[in-house]
């Protein structure tokens, strides 16, 4: 495992969406694209800041974690989709907080919002879940936000990667906010069983946690072996005002490429 003191692989400057890959659909059916793994803190925090983040990533695969739950929450995930050039996917209040978003290059086949076991005395968790198409690449993918307490956490992680599994699609990507860093077991579980991104193709920032002087790597986005990670990191090259007032996490945002009919 990759320790999380590992030194940035470009300058800071260069850390800015622009400098990642653009998003494409080659002559054999191949796609390069962007996803962003986002905690939005319920959209409690300065939404217009927020949506000129998303929009400055560009984005084909948005995967939230804490979208409003309560009064109106579809109003408020409609209303954010909007506002960054984005459709709601799959997710919300039905997934206990995870949402997806997506661009209008993604064909849908399906979507399932999952509810996980509740334990008492604990939030209730969630995924969620779709499968797509880009061009003529297929890839299922899982939206999660784990529990604070550890031993919950673990399993959840198990789940996530059965989930995963479930999709039954020659690619997959996962994204959370794991509550936890490098080292722990659910992270561990997760990062030996699918590719943790920032590790393969270390861009931009590492640590997410808090936006204002973040400190540890909280939030990730994984991916299946088969699947070409470009870039993956904190887009550091914004607008420090932006990042810091949007929520109360950081962004990971990756370029990958995923095969045609593999």
């Amino acid at each position: 495992m990759v320790p999380d003191t590992l030194p940035m692989p470009l300058p800071l400057p260069d850390a800015v969406p622009d400098a990642l890959p653009k998003s494409v659909t080659e002559p054999d059916g191949s796609a390069v694209i962007r996803v962003l793994s986002y905690n939005v803190r319920s959209l409690r925090d300065d939404e217009e800041a927020l949506a000129r983040v998303i929009r400055a990533c560009a984005p084909d695969l948005v995967f939230i974690q804490e979208a409003p739950r309560f009064f109106r929450w579809r109003k408020h995930a409609a209303r954010l989709a909007a506002k960054t050039d984005l459709v709601v996917l799959s997710g919300g209040a039905t997934a206990a907080g995870p949402l997806l978003l997506c661009s209008l290059r993604a064909f849908v086949e399906r979507t399932e919002d999952v509810l996980l076991p509740l334990t008492p005395g604990l939030h209730r968790r969630g995924f969620a879940t779709a499968v797509v198409r880009f061009g003529a690449a297929r890839v299922g993918v899982v939206s999660a936000h784990l529990s604070l307490d550890a031993a919950e956490r673990a399993a959840q992680a198990g789940l996530l990667l059965e989930r995963v599994e479930g999709l039954d699609t020659p690619h997959a990507i996962a994204a959370a906010d794991v509550n936890e860093p490098p080292g722990g077991p659910a992270f561990g579980r997760l990062a030996g069983a699918l590719q943790d991104c920032w590790t393969v193709a270390p861009w931009g920032g590492g640590p997410t946690f808090p936006s204002a002087a973040p400190d540890r790597r909280i939030d990730a986005v994984f991916a299946s072996r088969g699947v070409e990670v470009l870039a993956c990191g904190v887009p550091t090259g914004l607008p420090a005002t932006d990042l810091r007032t949007a929520t109360d996490h950081l962004p990971v945002l990756a370029a990958v490429r995923l095969a045609a009919g593999a």
